[in-house]
């Protein structure tokens, strides 16, 4: 290795570093022309770089769920900690977790809450459009908790539910699946729950132009007009810009829809510019029908994207938001 080095710098013009690397590398290997291959694995690793940066990206949010899901562990063996906070074993838990996804949502999103001054101080149901991942949700619910000291319970698919490990994380959350009586029973003691008609179908396979797809639900407007509270709309800007799915492949589309599983990939995980907007208050009316709420509270999520969202959405043009310097609008 030492004579290899020493003859790099000998004679009237010294060899450049790389240049040095490649003749130390065939001395050592013994292998002829290796810079011929190592420029081709470079060119490879160019070329698939990009492919590999949206699938891998969206792992950073699993390792978030999962380091939330250890400090819950950590903190549920503190006897000392569910002593200072004996009403309720889970505050400084839920402090901390809002803390870690709140400044995950600042730094990588630069996400802004907007129209908080919508929400009640007693009970609503918060309806929103449902983005690729719900992360959006989870970053408005860390910062109304920051903002309000307030927690939103949230109804989920029942696949969520069988996640590993995530059974506490839920169950810090306040996360349910249903059914219909228990969220009227969530909404009767006060609490603000949040729901997603679209659900996992919203999820995979909407796409840039923001269809809204709830498939004539109205369950969650006979939970509102059961518990006598308002509707509260709610989207989040560029949400599709940060996590996109392969939804338009009609064969995931047809073994989702046999076996009701997230079985769509989706890539992703752009620091874009997110911004939730909150609506206004849909107010309860004791003679309205659930259709008729469905379709008033569709129309009202339906306005906010349109008032908000660039339609189709681009990624490039969401991630130069990040660099706009006065705030949109509410």
């Amino acid at each position: 290795m030492t004579g290899g080095n020493e003859s790099c710098t000998a004679g009237p013009t010294s060899m450049s570093y790389l240049t040095c690397l490649t003749y130390i590398l065939e001395e050592w290997t013994g292998v002829e022309d290796i810079g011929d291959y190592l420029s081709y694995a470079f060119y490879i690793l160019w070329l698939l770089f990009p492919l590999v940066v949206v699938f891998v990206l969206p792992g950073v949010i699993i390792i978030l769920f999962y380091v939330s899901i250890l400090w819950l562990h950590i903190y549920k063996r503190k006897n000392e900690i569910k002593e200072a906070y004996s009403h309720d074993v889970w505050i400084g838990a839920n402090e901390m977790l809002a803390t870690l996804w709140d400044g995950h949502g600042r730094i990588w999103h630069g996400y802004e809450l907007h129209g908080v001054e919508n929400i009640p101080q007693g009970p609503a149901l918060v309806v929103f459009y449902h983005g690729a991942t719900p992360v959006d949700y989870i970053y408005f619910s860390a910062r109304l908790h920051i903002m309000k000291k307030r927690r939103c319970r949230v109804v989920a698919d029942h696949f969520v539910f069988r996640l590993p490990g995530f059974r506490i994380l839920l169950e810090v959350l306040g996360v349910i699946h249903g059914p219909k009586e228990a969220c009227v029973r969530t909404l009767e003691k006060g609490h603000l729950l949040a729901i997603a008609p679209g659900g996992v179908r919203e999820a995979l396979f909407s796409d840039e132009t923001y269809t809204i797809l709830w498939s004539g639900r109205k369950g969650f407007a006979q939970v509102a007009i059961d518990a006598k509270v308002p509707i509260i709309p709610m989207f989040t800007q560029n949400v599709r810009e940060g996590f996109r799915t392969l939804g338009g492949i009609k064969i995931l589309r047809s073994l989702y829809e046999r076996i009701r599983l997230p079985v769509v990939p989706l890539y992703g995980g752009f620091p874009v510019k997110l911004r939730t907007f909150i609506g206004e208050p849909i107010p309860y009316e004791p003679n309205i029908t659930a259709e008729e709420l469905a379709a008033k509270t569709k129309a009202a999520v339906q306005a906010l994207i349109e008032k908000h969202q660039k339609i189709p959405g681009n990624i490039f043009r969401a991630l130069m938001e990040r660099f706009q310097t006065q705030k949109k609008e509410d």
